[in-house]
């Protein structure tokens, strides 16, 4: 589908609003691998890989983006959760996050989707990785995963959608009510475009991203083989404390039967 033009989310003073960059590395954990993609402009964005080892190379791989706030190294200790369900794990950092060179904006991130899609499926498939390939996008994230999802959907094998929602949200803060609504219709037509298999997962009490949002989102998919698990008592960002199990069982479920 065409894309709708969203310079008007670069505005300086919308990002500075609407991004939480946070400056952050650790050391790199045994059997991780780190990555840098380059962007263009002289950019690259940091990577961490954490293949299934032994055994990874014919397993499905999760291309994953993470939400606001949140930078590749905060995954180090939830990476290791998908290599137990047979998944490889690849999270990328936006422009300004984690080690990553620039500053965000809305546009940007969207094309880095892109490039950070072709990016990894070069290194993995390098590496002698041959599985199929998800997306997977939290809160945030969403926007580089519907990215993908809507326009590279012969790329990924299914798309994952963890505490989100079908809207700008917050970006379109600061816009004319009229900009706003006819980018907010056009954002809801990408998202309703979606064809491939889609998983949402979302929490009952989410006071961020309400559950009827997600519920709206779910049905409004084209994709024919969808699902959706609600977590009780679940919010926008402790689902892997209050519902683990049905999270991770959820996942495995999905790409075990998407990826065949």
């Amino acid at each position: 589908m065409s894309a709708p033009d969203y310079g008007l989310l670069n505005n300086p003073a919308i990002s500075m609003n609407s991004f939480y960059p946070r400056r952050n590395w650790t050391n790199t954990p045994q059997g991780a691998e780190d990555y840098g993609i380059d962007v263009g402009d002289g950019i690259q964005l940091s990577c961490r890989f954490f293949p299934v080892s032994p055994g990874g190379n014919d397993r499905p791989t999760i291309l994953f983006f993470y939400g606001n706030g949140e930078t590749a190294p905060d995954y180090d200790s939830i990476a290791p959760l998908y290599n137990r369900i047979g998944l490889n794990f690849f999270v990328a950092d936006y422009r300004g996050y984690g080690r990553s060179g620039g500053e965000p904006e809305f546009n940007a991130m969207l094309a880095d989707a892109h490039k950070v899609l072709t990016g990894m499926t070069d290194f993995i498939q390098a590496g002698g990785y041959t599985g199929a390939i998800f997306v997977m996008g939290r809160s945030m994230g969403r926007h580089a995963a519907f990215e993908i999802a809507a326009n590279a959907s012969s790329e990924v094998r299914g798309v994952i959608l963890e505490s989100g929602r079908p809207t700008l949200g917050q970006f379109t803060n600061g816009l004319d009510e009229s900009s706003a609504r006819d980018l907010e219709t056009d954002y809801k037509a990408k998202v309703a475009s979606i064809r491939i298999p889609a998983l949402v997962i979302h929490g009952e009490l989410d006071n961020l991203a309400p559950v009827a949002d997600a519920v709206s989102m779910y049905e409004s998919l084209a994709s024919t083989d969808k699902r959706m698990l609600t977590i009780p008592k679940g919010g926008h960002n402790d689902l892997l404390y209050v519902g683990i199990k049905e999270y991770f069982d959820a996942i495995k479920d999905f790409v075990a039967l998407a990826a065949d």
